[in-house]
């Protein structure tokens, strides 16, 4: 369960984007490290070269001039050893501990070029024995003949001053990755809060309530902007509840009559069957059929016309065809007179089923509660139609 809540929570937003953004910056700050370090090193290893490049020219000029010692005395830089040796290979001039017979290197530059590498260990003796050593090259001409001298430097130092920095970073990194991750929780946590507030006064509405909304912050941002559609989504679900709910008691309504009035028919038939007239209590059934059926319709029309389902079709449309055409129909049906001499020939442009069902809708309500007969009046009211039932 613990296991659980825990994975939930590395699965939150707040937790994905904090992650996100400590790896990005752990990517940056490791390459950032690694090219400190390389420029570092190549920058401190460049300086123990030029150094050891002027130490160089500097004893071949002064070989130049005069004899150097065979043992050269400590040149004041800390680590270099220094080789003097001729065109055979035989040593002029070195420092005491280079170890006698051997050589610093067997590099052999032209006149005035240099030459350069690195070399693990060099044949001498002291503390510095086993160092890595940067050893330099410069070949120059004398009187006696071309020398080379070659110049050793220590990169013991060099190493030291890079682990030193290395071991810096080694602590830095994590503190910085750590601050930016606290920072990056903190700042998406607070950015999220009213996340968090939204979904909590949403989880608060039930069908009954569906007239609350949400707090919506006064900052046009991504928030607020999601508080306003939750608002508009609770407007259209309060817009269709409401109406789901008049059409409920408007289908109650409408087909509480009907249905009354066939179970009293059927009572009554039932209670003395040897008297009813069967024939006209199944006529009276097939009419109050016929109403329901139409009822179901038009509330079936209103809850279509409710929920925003209808495609407007507009369209020439005749009314007193239409009128004439459903007054044909009810006369067939009912026993009183229809007056049809105020209808004069209107056209309008609409939707014709909305025109058949207001008017059939208008006769037979009309008929229902005449008790001699129904007057139809039709003209042309601007760009409308008047239509007038009594």
């Amino acid at each position: 369960m613990a296991g659980s809540r825990i994975g939930n929570r590395l699965a939150t937003i707040r937790a994905r984007t904090t992650a996100a953004a400590c790896a990005a910056v752990a990517v940056a700050l490791l390459l950032t490290a690694v090219a400190v370090l390389a420029v570092m090193s190549s920058s401190l290893e460049g300086n123990v070269v030029n150094t050891a490049r002027a130490r160089a020219e500097e004893l071949a000029l002064l070989e130049q001039k005069t004899r150097l010692p065979s043992v050269l005395p400590d040149s004041g830089e800390k680590g270099a050893v220094i080789q003097v040796v001729d065109e055979r290979g035989n040593t002029l001039a070195a420092s005491a501990q280079v170890i006698v017979g051997a050589r610093l290197s067997s590099l052999r530059p032209g006149l005035g070029r240099t030459l350069s590498h690195t070399r693990t260990t060099l044949p001498i003796t002291g503390d510095q024995q086993g160092d890595p050593f940067r050893v330099l090259a410069f070949g120059a001409q004398t009187p006696r003949g071309p020398i080379t001298v070659y110049v050793g430097v220590s990169l013991d130092q060099v190493h030291e001053n890079v682990l030193a920095v290395r071991q810096i970073l080694l602590v830095m990194l994590p503190a910085l990755l750590g601050v930016v991750g606290f920072t990056s929780w903190f700042v998406v946590g607070r950015a999220l809060r009213p996340v968090d507030e939204i979904t909590r006064q949403v989880a608060d509405i039930r069908a009954g309530d569906l007239g609350r909304r949400v707090a919506q912050p006064p900052v046009d941002d991504e928030i607020g902007r999601l508080a306003h559609g939750m608002n508009l989504m609770l407007d259209r679900l309060e817009s269709a509840t409401e109406r789901q709910r008049r059409f409920v008691g408007d289908a109650s309504h409408e087909l509480q009559s009907p249905l009354a009035a066939s179970l009293a028919d059927l009572e009554v038939a039932l209670a003395h069957p040897g008297s009813t007239p069967w024939p006209d209590v199944a006529a009276g059934l097939v009419a109050d059929n016929r109403r329901m059926t139409a009822l179901v319709g038009d509330l079936l029309f209103l809850a279509r016309s409710d929920d925003d389902a209808l495609v407007p079709v507009r369209r020439p449309v005749d009314v007193d065809d239409i009128v004439r055409t459903e007054v044909s129909r009810l006369l067939a049906r009912v026993t009183v007179g229809v007056d049809v001499s105020g209808v004069a020939p209107v056209e309008v442009h609409a939707n014709p089923d909305q025109i058949v069902r207001v008017v059939r809708n208008l006769l037979e309500n009309a008929a229902g509660h005449a008790r001699s007969a129904v007057v139809v009046g039709l003209a042309r009211d601007g760009v409308d139609a008047m239509l007038e039932v009594s």
